[in-house]
């Protein structure tokens, strides 16, 4: 450790924690994360991770993965959804 702790600041953990809401595998920007809604209950999305894996979330706990940096908005890949959810998504095709 050096005397400066700006030298010792990690800038891409900065950013990762600024543009994902703390979720190291989430870099995003924040207007990006404000836009971005779930496509089943049009909830707001937070960055997580479960297991070391970055997700975006609802509220109520569906989650998106995000592969190289991209979130997967597809229901059909949507983890941890509700029954009553899955059903009506299923209704819409």
């Amino acid at each position: 450790m050096s005397a400066d702790p700006a030298a010792d600041a990690d800038p891409a953990a900065d950013r990762a924690a600024a543009a994902g809401g703390g979720a190291a595998g989430v870099r995003l920007e924040p207007w990006v994360l404000a836009l971005l809604r779930c496509p089943l209950t049009g909830e707001p999305l937070t960055a997580v991770e479960v297991d070391g894996e970055p997700f975006l979330a609802t509220a109520a706990g569906v989650r998106y993965p995000v592969v190289d940096g991209v979130p997967v908005l597809l229901v059909d890949e949507a983890l941890d959804v509700p029954e009553d959810l899955r059903a009506r998504a299923g209704e819409g095709r």
